[in-house]
């Protein structure tokens, strides 16, 4: 018999898993968080934290620590055959605007990443999943200690190798290219500096090795072709002054590009690397898995199988599109194109993504602006403050602009913010709310349809 179960159980605590933990833990939903590796990940891998992600860590509470753990992308200086160099960047540097306070990619390696979002999250190491029954209400997790938890839901963040996804038998459409692979790892070395990111071409436009320094620490981030050469041999044959001392993380990446056929099967749900695997160009795949926790996490506090569905709805043509753009990426890569390594697209910051058409996005006006339902809600400076101070932590929020009435009584906090009205191009009295994840929910004029949405979603 099915014991009836608020707990969410979180499989896997990369990036992913821990900040759905975060999410469930402002809500006040009971989970546990197991991770079957006996330690938390120790490499750089994912080290680009994108603007819209910095988003997340914003209203998570989280953005100073990222702030001063991590730092800019440096420019790249590439040390060419005959001698002489040449410096450029990935992309331009980006000023801060009104509505963008983060322009500008981080860069934080991933293991300090994990280590932050990890901060008073009751992590469970060595403890792995072994099988899962869905039954109605819920889900029977047997845990490889012999241990069987009953849960509501179960969310598999578990990587692109997940248990939980090959348990429900979930197909992994993509393709993988074994032919096409690259080396990392992360080493400590003396007589190089750390203003650049240190890449030698080899012939014909080829990739011979690159050395990005990793802020807040000592270590810089190899990366090559697979080669029988230990790294310090590696960076010894592009430059002898160069001396390896220490050796750390190290990984050989394969061209491994897949995304789930369904994210969601009853209650358990697939998110980050279990849902989608991309190529490492542009930096798109642990940002995307972030994302997913922050879309799901209120989701699972709504209780809402229909909300739930939503989920997917929203999430998977997200990854699909991303997954796309990574790929393009690695193409230019693998093809040599002479601007392989430009990242210069704004849609890789994912400010752009929105639901806009879908289930969750009520855009109740004939005439709407450029910022509809569906979209992501803008910052924009107040009197006292920012919009993003209002939107801060784990309820929905309504802002109303040019409202000179009293605003309407609602179960979530209201605001006048008509100094607001330019950048959400608002016109007239317009009410819009904006849902825990900080997209745009529904945009009216009556607040009878703020109350209607409410309701429906559980909110």
């Amino acid at each position: 018999m099915f014991t009836e179960s608020r707990f969410t159980i979180i499989v896997g605590a990369g990036p992913t898993g821990l900040t759905l933990a975060r999410q469930l833990d402002r809500h006040g939903v009971p989970y546990r968080i197991v991770e079957r590796s006996p330690k938390l990940f120790d490499g750089s891998r994912g080290k680009g934290l994108q603007p819209r992600t910095l988003e997340v860590l914003d209203d998570l509470g989280l953005i100073s620590r990222f702030l001063d753990a991590g730092g800019d992308y440096p420019a790249l200086l590439a040390h060419l055959p005959d001698g002489g160099t040449h410096e450029f960047r990935l992309d331009e540097p980006h000023d801060p605007a009104p509505s963008v306070p983060y322009p500008n990619m981080l860069m934080v390696p991933q293991w300090r990443t994990s280590e932050l979002l990890a901060e008073g999250i009751p992590v469970e190491l060595g403890t792995g999943v072994t099988g899962l029954t869905q039954l109605d209400g819920g889900v029977r997790v047997t845990l490889d200690s012999g241990e069987i938890v009953d849960a509501r839901y179960v969310v598999g963040a578990d990587g692109g190798r997940s248990t939980v996804r090959k348990l429900l038998g979930i197909g992994f459409e993509g393709e993988t290219h074994e032919e096409e692979r690259l080396f990392i790892a992360d080493v400590r070395l003396t007589g190089l500096d750390r203003d650049h990111w240190h890449v030698w071409p080899g012939p014909e436009r080829t990739f011979r090795l690159g050395l990005c320094p990793l802020p807040g620490t000592d270590w810089f981030q190899l990366t090559a072709p697979p080669s029988p050469l230990s790294p310090a041999e590696l960076v010894a044959a592009a430059d002898p002054s160069i001396t390896v001392t220490e050796v750390g993380w190290t990984s050989e990446f394969r061209a491994n590009i897949r995304m789930a056929s369904r994210f969601r099967t009853g209650n358990v749900f697939l998110a980050g690397d279990a849902a989608h695997v991309h190529s490492p160009a542009g930096g798109q795949g642990l940002n995307t898995g972030i994302q997913d926790a922050y879309n799901l996490g209120w989701k699972i506090a709504t209780g809402s199988s229909a909300v739930l569905d939503t989920y997917e709805e929203e999430r998977l043509p997200v990854a699909a599109s991303v997954l796309g753009i990574s790929t393009r990426l690695h193409r230019r890569h693998v093809d040599g194109d002479e601007d392989a390594m430009r990242r210069d697209d704004p849609a890789l910051r994912q400010l752009s993504l929105h639901y806009r058409g879908t289930t969750l996005a009520a855009e109740h006006r004939t005439d709407p602006g450029a910022v509809r339902a569906g979209d992501r809600a803008p910052d924009a400076p107040l009197p006292h403050g920012r919009v993003f101070d209002l939107l801060r932590g784990a309820h929905a929020t309504l802002l109303a602009f040019g409202w000179t009435g009293p605003l309407p009584e609602l179960p979530v906090p209201a605001h006048h913010v008509t100094e607001a009205a330019e950048i959400y191009d608002t016109t007239g009295p317009t009410l819009v709310l904006v849902r825990p994840d900080n997209y745009i929910g529904c945009v009216t004029r009556d607040p009878a349809d703020v109350l209607a949405y409410l309701r429906r979603q559980n909110l």
